[in-house]
Formats: structure tokens, C-alpha cells, sequence
């Protein structure tokens, strides 16, 4: 039995995917073990951030759920000054390279999901 082109896109779009998720996954743990203790101290006063310092001793995932609200804060800081739970100055003060690494992370990993929720939804359709 063979399969046909577009078979064979799919699969491999699927491995190329799974493989970049799990990359991606690597980085994002490379930067919450590495850079974690310099992004805390710049968000020092954010008590969106400093409430959740205590799950940085909670391993990966703990480390993990401490970088998604960083980057949450990093990405849609409005929200966060509206309710009173940033600091505009530490906002301010957080390195503007480190900023947008955290926020092409963040869209690199809803792209990734895109495409899973994509292949989903066409293997779920029938059409491939």
C-alpha cells in the first residue's frame, strides 16, 4: 500500500510539529531555569509575578507556570496595570532583548498549537 503526496505532507507537518513543540518546550525550560532569578529581580514590585515567586521551587512545572505569567505580563501589560498588579516602573526597567525573546516565545508556541489544532481539525474532517 502506498500513500499519496498529500498523505505524506501531512505526516511529515505533523513530525515537523511535534518535533519544534518539543524544541520549543526545551528553550522555554532553558530560560526558566537560566534567566528566571534576573527576570524576578527586575519584576521585584509586580505582585502579579512576586505572588507566584513560590512555584519556582515546584520543578519544571512549577518553573514553567512562573514563566507563562512573566510572559503574560511582558505581553499584554495593560491588564496588569489596570488592576493594580504592576509596577510600570519595573516595566520599564525589564531588558528590552530579554522582553521580546519572552514575547517570540509566546507566539511561537501559539503558532505550534495552531497547527496541531489545525491538523486536528482536518484529520477530524476527513480531509486528508
Amino acid at each position: 500500500m502506498s500513500i499519496n503526496t498529500a498523505d505524506k505532507i501531512f505526516i511529515l507537518v505533523g513530525i515537523v510539529d511535534v518535533v519544534a513543540i518539543f524544541v520549543w518546550l526545551g528553550i522555554a525550560l532553558y530560560v526558566a531555569y537560566n534567566k528566571m532569578d534576573m527576570m524576578l529581580g527586575h519584576l521585584k514590585n509586580c505582585s502579579a509575578v512576586t505572588m507566584r515567586t513560590p512555584f519556582k521551587n515546584g520543578g519544571p512545572g512549577g518553573r514553567l507556570f512562573l514563566l507563562g505569567a512573566i510572559i503574560g505580563l511582558m505581553t499584554m501589560p495593560h491588564i496588569y496595570l489596570r488592576h493594580g498588579v504592576a509596577n510600570a516602573e519595573d516595566l520599564q526597567n525589564f531588558p528590552p532583548d530579554l522582553k521580546r525573546k519572552l514575547i517570540i516565545l509566546q507566539t511561537v508556541g501559539w503558532a505550534l498549537m495552531l497547527v496541531m489544532i489545525g491538523m486536528a481539525v482536518v484529520l477530524k474532517l476527513g480531509l486528508v
